[in-house]
């Protein structure tokens, strides 16, 4: 394991010193495509899974920051999370890397970031989260924008990029995902450009 990927936190207890390693930012492998027919998508990954899935109402506000990304995401009943990421604009799948704090009282936090930050924009989605192995295979309908399919191959610290592209790339097949549904940015960058 390289220095690089590893952050050593230390606790001081009297006399004694511990040192923790703790593993680098976690990563996943994403795609986004546009999906055609959702109801079809939905029906493989609930095949897929074995589960009828988890709705989840999200609100992700993004904040202006001069490097990567930063949004609070509040969701129906879960706490705020603070979420950074940092990843390529490319179609097909790519490397994501990304760092999340949970948050008690998130409409507080948001005055807070808005205040020293701005607020870049808000995506309002309703997601169906279905878990096939490592993968969250996310069903989104998107405020303004419409239907798409997500998924995070979320790699484990011995995992290369490649080893997650071939896991995304095989359920892309199986949910029949092609190349030209792929999509690009983000969405609140879709968002920004109407």
């Amino acid at each position: 394991m390289s220095i690089n990927s590893i952050f050593n936190h230390v606790i001081r207890t009297g006399s004694i010193l511990f040192v923790r390693s703790v593993s680098a930012m976690p990563r996943n492998i994403e795609i986004k495509a546009m999906l055609p027919n959702p109801t079809k998508s939905s029906e493989v990954a609930k095949n897929l899974s074995g589960t009828e899935g988890t709705l989840l109402v999200q609100d992700d506000t993004f904040f202006n920051v001069p490097q990567g990304r930063l949004k609070l995401r509040q969701e129906s009943n879960s706490k705020a999370k603070l979420i950074q990421y940092s990843r390529p604009d490319k179609e097909g799948p790519k490397l994501s890397s990304y760092h999340i704090t949970f948050v008690e009282d998130g409409e507080s936090l948001k005055t807070t970031l808005t205040r020293a930050l701005g607020i870049m924009g808000v995506v309002k989605k309703n997601r169906m989260l279905f878990l096939v192995g490592q993968t969250r295979v996310h069903i989104d309908e998107v405020e303004g924008l419409g239907h798409y399919l997500e998924l995070e191959v979320v790699l484990e610290d011995s995992q290369t990029e490649q080893e997650g592209q071939e896991i995304a790339e095989g359920l892309m097949k199986k949910l029949d995902i092609t190349e030209s549904d792929l999509v690009t940015n983000a969405y609140i960058d879709q968002l920004l450009k109407k």
